[in-house]
């Protein structure tokens, strides 16, 4: 008998591993918990599996006796030419994935918990990933800011399980606004059918973390949940997020990435004479036309406001595209920088309501690449909530 066998009790049901030993009758079995009792070592048997109430008959070696110095040569021949292992191949065993009927469907989510749910006001939260399928999925969450990403979290969950990912306070939830879950699926050791790797774009609206009601009853947690089903029944999330430069090229007819999109140059259309070609690729409605209007410009606390809601800044949105509403609040901002830029540390505070966040992040692209000597931060969400960015002249 040596430190790591496996014994089970003579006198009493059980057993566990050999830890070690107190003077010569005295053995220390390790039970299932951890715990290491003493057992005299004559009422100790080692056994060959982990059936501690098996009855086999097992050669007990005595203690002291002499270890087995042979050579590996010589130990080959006694057992036939093969060499036995040192370890119990049971030590290597892996209980198999359990499958469930209609799990081979995709479904996995993003879930917000309070940890005090009485206390909505001050609490923390947890996130967790879900898997609710019969695959393993590598995920990776990340959230941005403008144009930089940084990665929340990555991992493998195991089928039909779910997974801790953090712990965070309410001074987090604008770093979550903008989110990406990408998921690649797949089974081991069992052919299974092809799912496509997901890439979902989404917003977190920080607002609902102050609502009791968002947290309501699953199937997964035993307390009220935000759930955002990223892909469910093998059908992925609608993207609410859309991407502003994307949007930019498909007006004009390319992809973003596309070599064509940067370096083709509008063409004359076939017809019409070449002014008339050339007015067409001009924005239906500029600041010039009839449908605009002057822009209001407020003063509050030594504050600019300007409001880019088209309903303010248009007296009619008929007959233009969301792409022309876009280039023209753009314009519109970008025209009230280039007024006060010499006035130094003015503040100008920018409305441009949450939406799908299109305007939004043209606007933070606008200040991370063309007006980077400006500081920017959101506005105060008690005036304006989660609509509006406050931007200083420096």
């Amino acid at each position: 008998m040596k430190i790591g066998d496996k014994v089970r009790f003579l006198s009493e049901t059980g057993g566990g591993r050999v830890a070690g030993f107190q003077g010569k009758g005295i053995v220390l079995v390790e039970d299932a918990d951890g715990f290491e009792i003493p057992f005299p070592i004559n009422d100790v048997v080692v056994v060959s599996d982990e059936d501690y109430s098996s009855r086999h008959e097992v050669e007990v070696k005595k203690q002291g006796d002499a270890p087995d110095t042979r050579s590996l040569k010589e130990r080959l021949a006694d057992n036939g030419g093969e060499e036995q292992p040192d370890s119990d191949p049971a030590d290597d065993f892996e209980m198999p994935v359990m499958e469930r009927s209609g799990g081979d469907k995709l479904s996995f989510y993003l879930a917000f918990v309070p940890t005090d749910v009485r206390n909505i006001g001050q609490t923390t939260f947890e996130s967790y990933v879900v898997n609710d399928s019969n695959y393993y999925i590598r995920y990776a969450y990340m959230v941005a800011e403008g144009a930089n990403w940084t990665l929340r979290a990555t991992g493998e969950v195991e089928p039909n399980t779910k997974e801790f990912v953090e712990e965070f306070g309410r001074d987090s939830l604008n770093e979550l606004t903008n989110t990406v879950v990408q998921l690649m699926a797949y089974k081991r050791e069992k052919p299974f059918m092809l799912k496509p790797a997901i890439d979902v774009r989404f917003r977190i609206d920080p607002v609902k973390f102050y609502k009791l009601n968002t947290f309501a009853a699953n199937d997964f947690f035993d307390d009220g949940a935000l759930l955002y089903a990223i892909v469910e029944n093998d059908v992925p999330m609608r993207q609410t997020v859309v991407d502003a430069q994307k949007l930019k090229a498909e007006l004009y007819g390319a992809a973003p990435d596309s070599p064509s999109a940067k370096e083709r140059k509008p063409q004359p259309a076939r017809t019409g004479t070449p002014a008339e070609a050339r007015g067409q690729l001009i924005p239906r409605y500029d600041r010039q036309q009839s449908k605009s209007r002057p822009v209001a410009q407020k003063l509050k606390d030594d504050k600019i406001i300007v409001d880019l809601h088209a309903s303010e800044l248009l007296d009619t949105t008929a007959g233009m595209s969301a792409g022309d509403i876009l280039e023209y609040q753009l314009d519109v901002f970008r025209r009230t920088l280039e007024q006060y830029k010499d006035r130094k540390g003015q503040k100008l505070v920018f409305i441009h309501g949450k939406g799908e966040g299109v305007l939004r992040q043209s606007i933070i692209h606008e200040l991370n690449y063309k007006f980077k000597q400006y500081p920017y931060q959101d506005a105060s969400f008690r005036e304006y909530g989660y609509g509006a960015t406050q931007v200083t002249i420096k």
